[in-house]
């Protein structure tokens, strides 16, 4: 059993470590940052698998463009998790096309501080494609539509961006490209579509809460 006055010594001890906890957790900087934001995501693919409601039967791939609300976790001085989810396209297909496709993801950023006006962005990502609907042989409706079948694989890719600080300020911007690849698998389809997406995306990120 422990003497009293090791006793004493450990409380005192345990008092001295959890302040110092507290008093690093009330610091500001990334590692205790939580942003809420939106990001506008515009760019193009090559799509051996899906229909792309934007090109013609047949065309393997297209645009892309998509609105998504994401949220930042400070994880570390300097790294941040960024969990994005989409939120435009998949109510769009839905409503519209009869589809589903729908690819949250969660990114690794860190902030390469230059002690500018600039920061740079930089971090891999992965996340879940999830697919329901034609081919990309399909025309968009009538007797041309093929028939729909569940696809997803998961998406490997990366983030480069360019950071703009306004610590004054509610928001600041971000503006940054991901590329991305992603194979993709159908389930439960006699017909055993399988392929590859690879693309890239232009990001424009409003952030709020960032300091």
């Amino acid at each position: 059993m422990l003497s009293r006055r090791g006793g004493i010594a450990a409380i005192v001890a345990a008092m001295m470590w959890f302040g110092a906890v507290g008093e690093a957790a009330a610091t500001p900087g990334d590692a205790d940052e939580i942003v809420l934001g939106v990001k506008l995501r515009f760019g193009g693919r090559y799509d051996d698998v899906r229909m792309c409601v934007a090109s013609a039967p047949g065309v393997k791939g297209g645009m892309a463009a998509d609105v998504s609300f994401f949220m930042d976790f400070g994880v570390h001085e300097g790294w941040v998790i960024h969990v994005d989810l989409p939120v435009f396209r998949p109510i769009l297909f839905a409503a519209s096309f009869r589809m589903l496709q729908f690819e949250p993801s969660v990114t690794a950023k860190y902030r390469v501080r230059t002690g500018s006006a600039v920061d740079v962005i930089v971090g891999p990502t992965l996340g879940l494609s999830m697919h329901y609907g034609p081919d990309y042989k399909s025309a968009g409706s009538g007797a041309g539509r093929t028939a729909s079948f569940f696809a997803m694989g998961p998406i490997f890719g990366g983030y480069l961006g360019l950071d703009f600080p306004r610590p004054d300020k509610a928001f600041n911007f971000q503006v940054g490209i991901s590329p991305y690849v992603t194979p993709l698998f159908a389930i439960g389809d006699p017909d055993g579509h399988r392929g590859v997406i690879a693309g890239g995306l232009v990001d424009a990120l409003f952030r709020w809460g960032a300091r």
